[in-house]
């Protein structure tokens, strides 16, 4: 499976591969700043990040980057303007995506930082519930994502439209 995978990758355009690589950067820049990841003026963050918060964004936005670029429509070796090649439209995979994403949010900010956790259960609640379970949403964010990515690329290899005529 994880050969058939890497094969699929390597018959990627440069185009899916710079999206995947802006797509990377993107989820990083929008995870790290508002978590503190990357320091800024604008947010700040009350706990010190943890030792396996920057591993934890860097695979995230690696998964992210490659499935986001999934969805990228691939060049087309027929004339047929109804082809479709780009994996196909699966819920699974967007859905799993999605959540691996905001798992990476909650995974790797600080704990009495977010209001929803301070909503939800308070200050020492975050401290004391949240912040421990933290590593525990780090492996599923991870887990969805990888998820997520295997359930797309699998569809570009089982979903290939053949060609038409002409």
């Amino acid at each position: 499976m994880f050969a058939a995978h890497l094969q699929t990758l390597r018959m990627w355009s440069p185009l899916r591969w710079t999206v995947a690589a802006l797509a990377g950067l993107g989820t990083i820049m929008l995870i790290g700043v508002p978590t503190v990841l990357i320091p800024n003026p604008v947010f700040g963050r009350e706990i010190p990040m943890t030792w396996w918060a920057w591993p934890t964004l860097v695979v995230a936005a690696l998964l992210s980057g490659l499935l986001v670029a999934t969805y990228v429509r691939a060049p087309q070796p027929t004339s047929d303007p109804g082809a479709d090649s780009d994996g196909g439209t699966d819920e699974e995979g967007t859905r799993r995506g999605m959540l691996g994403g905001v798992l990476t949010f909650f995974a790797v900010g600080c704990p009495v930082c977010n209001k929803i956790v301070l909503l939800a259960i308070g200050s020492a609640g975050a401290m004391q519930w949240f912040a421990p379970i933290q590593p525990l949403l780090a492996v599923a964010a991870v887990f969805a994502l990888a998820w997520a990515l295997h359930v797309r690329l699998r569809g570009e290899r089982s979903c290939l439209l053949p060609v038409a005529a002409p």
